[in-house]
């Protein structure tokens, strides 16, 4: 009769109650299933999106011409403007026919062969003249032309430094009430001050005191004028030269500013000696 002692240890009968039935694979999540669906319907629907987002955009409506705006010109700062203007500004001196220096004016280079705008009443009456350039260079100089009416003056001067800057000439038509009106002068001496204002009127006429004549068409500015700065430039924000300063206003009667300079149009200035603005 069999016993338990003659089988190996440890072997027992298959499907013994002792011992787990093998659990086999476990079926896949539902989760998988539905994102391997997902992937599959993923390219399908790009396709068909697209042309719903090309129709949408072909039917947004365009922006009307009055919505688009250009951009703004950025306005230069004022550094760049004297930059600009600086190295054609002259100082002027006159020396009277007694041997004494007058009161030293200022001119503006209008073009390559260094001819210099002014005002007359700086350079009238005078026995010689010097003008001292931007860079410290000095040459004797005459009156090629003057007309008396605007009181401007033209100036040839012997000799031109190296580096000769003429001035970019404006156009003083296109200036308005409360435009930047920028000065470049020399002003009891001092080379090449600025001084910065607004335009305060156009079209003024003016009676020049002790000369019994009237100066018509006048640019009016604040920027600050003094003895010296008759002759130099008025300059808009671009740096182009739109006037010639001529004079200044005081109640007092005395050569002091008070808030009311004048200058010449550039148009009248360059276009009386024959030079047409650029």
């Amino acid at each position: 009769m069999p016993t338990r002692a003659d089988r190996p240890y440890g072997s027992f009968p298959r499907g013994h109650a002792d011992v787990a039935a093998d659990p086999g694979v476990q079926p896949a999540p539902q989760r998988t299933r539905i994102r391997t669906a997902l992937r599959r319907a993923l390219p399908w629907g790009a396709a068909l999106a697209a042309p719903a987002l090309l129709v949408a955009i072909s039917m947004a409506p365009l922006p009307r011409p009055e919505q688009v705006q250009p951009s703004a010109t950025p306005t230069p700062p004022m550094s760049e403007v004297y930059a600009k203007v600086a190295p054609s500004v002259v100082q002027i001196k006159a020396l009277r026919a007694d041997g004494t220096l007058g009161d030293s004016g200022s001119g503006v280079i209008i073009d390559d062969a260094g001819d210099i705008l002014t005002a007359l009443h700086v350079v009238q009456n005078a026995q010689t003249l010097t003008v001292v350039f931007a860079d410290g260079t000095e040459s004797r100089a005459v009156i090629i032309s003057e007309v008396a009416a605007s009181d401007i003056a033209a100036l040839r001067p012997a000799n031109t430094p190296d580096q000769l800057l003429p001035a970019t000439l404006g156009n003083p038509s296109s200036l308005r009430i409360g435009d930047d009106a920028i000065v470049v002068g020399n002003p009891f001496a001092l080379t090449r001050s600025l001084s910065t204002g607004v335009i305060s009127g156009l079209n003024r006429t003016v009676q020049v005191p002790n000369q019994g004549r009237t100066l018509t068409g006048l640019i009016q500015f604040d920027a600050a004028v003094n003895p010296g700065s008759s002759g130099g430039p008025l300059v808009n924000r671009d740096g182009e030269v739109v006037g010639i300063v001529t004079g200044l206003v005081n109640p007092t009667g005395q050569p002091a500013f008070s808030g009311v300079g004048f200058a010449v149009t550039i148009d009248t200035a360059a276009g009386a000696l024959g030079v047409p603005p650029d």
